[in-house]
């Protein structure tokens, strides 16, 4: 199988309902995402300079929503990295597992909602940057 790149995570439009009194956006479980969705969260009241994330996943695949203000996905498969801005509901960053992400650039009242494939498991997590070069280049 060929090795995921940064260039293999994408933006994914999600539905967008515009009334007088306010929009909605709803998600549809392995029909507006690749993946079936097992697992839900989000993070908020981030401080102003601190980063989130930083780290890849074995098997989970992610799919990161600005639910309210913006922030930056910093993604790096080894190789390259590419930074993108998240900072509408109603768009999703696809990212596949076997790449490093990192949040930051948060702005106040910021929520980085998180639709993930699998559930919570500490053993899928490459936490350090050498273990996930290894893990990338076959060595871990």
């Amino acid at each position: 199988m060929k090795p995921l790149t940064v260039f293999d995570c994408s933006f994914l439009s999600l539905e967008k309902n515009h009334e007088p009194e306010g929009n909605l956006t709803y998600v549809y479980n392995g029909v507006h995402v690749p993946f079936d969705i097992r697992r839900v969260f989000y993070s908020y009241d981030i401080p102003g300079g601190e980063s989130r994330g930083a780290h890849a996943h074995r098997e989970c695949h992610q799919l990161l929503v600005a639910a309210s203000g913006s922030f930056e996905v910093v993604l790096d498969d080894g190789i390259n990295r590419r930074t993108v801005t998240l900072n509408r509901p109603f768009y999703g960053l696809y990212v596949p597992p076997g790449i490093w992400a990192e949040e930051q650039g948060f702005s106040s009242g910021s929520i980085c909602l998180v639709l993930a494939s699998h559930p919570y498991a500490e053993e899928d997590y490459i936490r350090s940057y050498d273990e996930f070069l290894k893990y990338v280049n076959g060595n871990g």
